[in-house]
């Protein structure tokens, strides 16, 4: 009987975030690959290097058997089965490929299941009907307008929005998010515009569910997971969001749309955030900070959610460059 649960459980494809409980036990299990890179060690064996990767997070892997055959017929973007031992290596989880043919295979679309990269939330309908009920609220009719431009006449905009991620690992990185994100500032926003009355709730409002339009073509999501497509990394969302809002503008007064387009101009807040301007105005202050605060505390429920609830701490994270406070 042990055998046979052994058996079970070595034929399991763990995630990412579970193989902290696999030390010293054999997987097969499925990822993609983020990165490779063949190197040579001190005496002059070569070994292949890669990160792996699925929607909930990424490990370190290494080939010292078949490093040179697999770096040629491997590329970054595939999905690969990987048979290997995990274990613990400075400090961090590692996964050593295994001495066998195949021991990492390319996969093909109907191999795995695409909810092993990017999963998605449940009540994107009920999310984009608050979104609708938040745009019934605004007064200001140019910025209605604008809003109902994309939320209600352009049907395709409005599925693409649906569907779309915030981000492809660091927050609401999943089929929703970027909905789920956009809709959350909104909320913020009006909270805050019924303290600070002088600030102008609806631009505030229409500029907190515009903020990141662009990343519906920044980003796509497909069989392996979420990527970056050509425009997003030729342009970014930034720069594609006031795009996309000029083609939305006719008949709008100048004034009130360029208070708009700085806004989604300004959000990320500081130019080493990849802002290309500096917030100006206090709409556009207080937008960058929800926003930013928004994204953040998405990423910290991310990681309490992953972690054990037996230990007090949680792991590192680089992104925001502390651990946290489990208990």
């Amino acid at each position: 009987m042990n055998g046979f649960r052994e058996a079970l459980e070595k034929l399991r494809s763990p995630y990412v975030e579970e193989l902290k409980n696999w030390i010293d036990k054999e997987i097969d299990g499925i990822y993609k690959i983020r990165s490779k890179k063949l190197q040579e060690s001190k005496d002059g064996k070569k070994f292949l290097l890669l990160t792996l990767e699925d929607r909930t997070g990424s490990v370190r892997a290494i080939d010292w058997y078949n490093a040179e055959s697999n770096d040629e017929k491997l590329q970054v973007g595939h999905v690969v089965n990987v048979r290997g031992r995990v274990v613990y290596f400075e400090e961090r989880v590692q996964i050593n490929i295994l001495n066998e043919q195949d021991a990492i295979k390319k996969l093909s679309q109907d191999e795995y299941d695409i909810e092993r990269f990017v999963k998605s939330v449940e009540n994107v309908d009920e999310m984009y009907k608050s979104l609708l009920r938040l745009i019934d609220t605004i007064r200001d009719e140019d910025y209605k307008t604008i809003l109902q431009r994309f939320f209600v006449e352009d049907k395709n905009f409005v599925e693409m929005f649906k569907s779309a991620p915030a981000g492809m690992r660091i927050h609401h990185a999943y089929k929703g998010g970027l909905l789920e994100h956009s809709l959350n500032v909104a909320k913020l926003v009006d909270s805050i515009c019924k303290i600070y009355d002088q600030l102008d709730r609806d631009l505030l409002v229409t500029g907190a569910l515009l903020h990141d339009i662009g990343k519906v073509k920044e980003y796509m999501v497909n069989y392996n997971g979420i990527e970056v497509t050509t425009e997003g990394e030729l342009m970014g969302h930034i720069v594609i969001g006031v795009e996309m809002l000029s083609q939305k503008a006719k008949g709008i007064p100048y004034e009130k749309l360029l208070k708009l387009k700085h806004l989604i101009a300004s959000h990320h807040g500081e130019f080493e955030w990849g802002s290309p301007v500096l917030p100006k105005t206090p709409e556009a202050l207080v937008l960058h900070f929800v926003e930013n605060m928004d994204s953040k505390v998405n990423r910290v429920m991310q990681i309490i959610d992953k972690e054990d609830r037996e230990k007090s701490w949680s792991e590192y994270d680089s992104n925001l460059s502390r651990r946290f406070f489990l208990k």
